[in-house]
């Protein structure tokens, strides 16, 4: 379980993380690591993400005894945004508990790539929403990563689709241009190629131009823009750069209801610090804002009435978009624990048995209302060939005080989309010397 942890002892808390502060499983317990960031550039994002995973395992354990009477225990390790850091917590946390470490979800690219081989070597399932490395939804050459709902390239192919309905059609984005303004880290550079090929499939131009971390001065890049010129600009960054993205644009002219940010530029956190510079920004979402489903109201009551701080450092924080994405991160990789447990039994599994449970992941209109998520989630449905099992995202747009769901469900372009998934992994696999699973003898 959990650490006890006061007002006070929170930052001593966070440095001890930083080292491995330990917890202890006990033997009937399901241990799931939590490599968190609840500090650096990234921490606006991390903090809330963070917050609503364990929120919903701590939900679990108190409102209905764990998963099947299985108890879920967990470990926070903080990171920093830093790659090496989330290295060393998955090390150290990988063997605890008594069957070892279930999952885990680094919440962050460069962590995603720096453990896909560890993860596999380890048979531990590296699960991960928001921040994904797109090749992993081939099941075939990367069984232990799971891109979960719909990966960068997915959520990018969505975005430009979404940019193509607003200007009247695909077919008049010929001869726009589009900047592509991106963090100087592996999640800012995960589209790159793929724009570049969009860009000369739909006649666009695009302009790559990176803001290096962390990104609270975007002065130099903004005033290019505005020289540019641009229909367009992609806001491809994280935390702190966010609201420097937003001010800035607003000191240099540029319309703010031309800008689509991704999922890590479009929480609470981004806008509410940008003032009125963020009134009519744009976003892609992943999961909507709000805490009116039952599944945050299950929460609410039991981890945060009365003087209960549940597990965020902010308490605000509960049903923004960050906050939400981690309660549904946390309910996918428990539901693969409970899939797991239907093959393997009601007790304490192996990473490479809650690996099973990833694939065989079924979430239908009906089990989304005995979770209380409808509306949070899309349906979704995973596999050996597929590690995605979605692949559309909503937009939402900033108002001043909350943020207004302005699409439906917007498909990824999967004709473009899988063809290059499959590319890229099939390469992986030679550079690695492996043979890619056959998936039609998978059950």
């Amino acid at each position: 379980m959990k650490p006890k942890t006061t007002r006070s002892s929170v930052c001593i808390g966070l440095v001890l993380a930083v080292y491995g502060a330990s917890v202890a499983a006990a033997p009937n317990e399901q241990f799931i690591p939590v490599i968190s960031i609840k500090t650096g550039p990234a921490a606006s994002v991390g903090s809330g993400i963070g917050g609503g995973f364990v929120d919903y395992l701590d939900l679990l354990n108190k409102r209905d005894g764990g998963i099947n009477g299985v108890k879920l225990a967990w470990e926070e390790c903080e990171t920093g945004y830093q790659v090496s850091r989330a290295v060393e917590c998955y090390e150290r946390l990988k063997n605890k508990g008594a069957a070892g470490a279930s999952s885990l979800s680094p919440f962050f690219t460069g962590a995603a790539y720096a453990l896909t081989e560890r993860s596999r070597a380890d048979k531990i399932p590296l699960a991960v929403m928001t921040a994904n490395r797109a090749d992993a939804s081939d099941g075939r050459v990367f069984p232990y990563t799971f891109t979960l709902v719909t990966n960068w390239w997915s959520a990018n192919t969505a975005k430009v689709r979404y940019i193509g309905s607003r200007e009247g059609g695909m077919d008049k984005l010929k001869g726009k241009k589009i900047v592509n303004l991106y963090l100087g880290a592996a999640f800012g550079k995960e589209t790159m190629s793929l724009l570049d090929i969009q860009a000369e499939k739909y006649g666009f131009e695009v302009i790559h131009i990176e803001v290096p971390i962390p990104g609270a001065d975007q002065q130099a890049q903004w005033l290019r823009i505005r020289q540019l010129k641009p229909d367009w600009v992609i806001v491809r960054l994280a935390g702190v750069s966010v609201p420097a993205a937003l001010k800035t644009a607003q000191r240099v002219g540029f319309p703010v209801d031309r800008m689509v940010g991704v999922f890590p530029a479009g929480s609470e956190e981004d806008v509410i610090p940008a003032g009125d510079a963020a009134i009519g920004y744009i976003a892609m979402a992943w999961a909507p804002s709000g805490a009116q489903f039952s599944v945050l109201q299950d929460i609410k009551k039991i981890l945060y009435s009365g003087d209960k701080r549940g597990n965020l450092v902010d308490p605000k924080q509960l049903g923004t978009v960050y906050y939400n994405t981690g309660v549904i991160n946390s309910i996918l990789h428990t539901e693969a624990i409970r899939a797991a447990q239907g093959k393997y039994g009601k007790k304490p599994l192996t990473g490479e048995q809650v690996q099973w449970g990833f694939e065989h992941i079924n979430i239908d209109d009906k089990r989304l209302k005995q979770l209380g998520a409808v509306g949070l989630i899309p349906p979704l449905k995973l596999s050996c060939l597929d590690h995605e099992g979605g692949g559309a995202v909503k937009f939402h747009q900033w108002d001043g005080s909350k943020w207004v769901t302005i699409t439906d469900w917007v498909p990824s372009d999967r004709s473009l989309v899988r063809p290059m998934v499959e590319e890229a992994a099939a390469k992986y696999a030679r550079e690695k010397g492996m043979t890619p699973r056959d998936c039609s003898k998978e059950s």
